[in-house]
């Protein structure tokens, strides 16, 4: 568990920077501030989900179907994107920003970009991050949702995913 806190940019509901504040303290006031994950697809069409550490201090244990997490001051969505790949997962990738709305479900409400990348299916993920993971086809991660405890970005962001392109929950 990260003891320190993290700066982000406390942003409007334009997605407009107002200024630099501490992630605990934008969660508390409810401030909008950026996040961002990255749905992670194997070169055979597989989503990677994973389950996450009971260390870390948002949503210990629960599943979820993105990697991703606060993007830093100065960075953009797809900065962060590809740096938290790396953090998470141990890999390098270029992201692809898909799209960007305001969520309202976790924590508090935060401006959340959506990306995809294709990533190679043996990744390490960081143990502090990630107990599991598993690669699973959209029909079984469909199972999944209804079964598994996941985490509400998850179902927030994978329903619009899919309806981004264009498929039929």
């Amino acid at each position: 568990m990260c003891a320190v806190d993290e700066w982000v940019e406390r942003v409007d509901n334009q997605d407009r920077v107002l200024g630099v504040v501490g992630r605990r303290e934008a969660v508390r006031e409810g401030w909008l501030h950026r996040v961002t994950v990255t749905v992670c697809r194997d070169d055979r069409g597989r989503i990677l989900v994973h389950r996450r550490s009971e260390q870390v201090s948002r949503f210990p244990g629960l599943y979820e179907v993105e990697v991703g997490g606060a993007a830093n001051v100065g960075e953009s969505y797809e900065q962060a994107a590809a740096r938290e790949l790396a953090e998470e997962l141990g890999i390098r990738a270029l992201p692809r920003l898909l799209f960007t709305f305001i969520n309202r479900s976790g924590l508090s409400p935060h401006w959340l970009g959506v990306h995809e990348a294709v990533v190679p299916d043996a990744v390490v993920p960081d143990p502090d991050e990630v107990a599991w993971h598993g690669w699973l086809t959209e029909p079984e991660l469909g199972s999944a949702l209804l079964e598994w405890r996941f985490t509400p970005d998850s179902h927030e962001a994978f329903s619009r995913y899919l309806a981004f392109r264009g498929v039929q929950p």
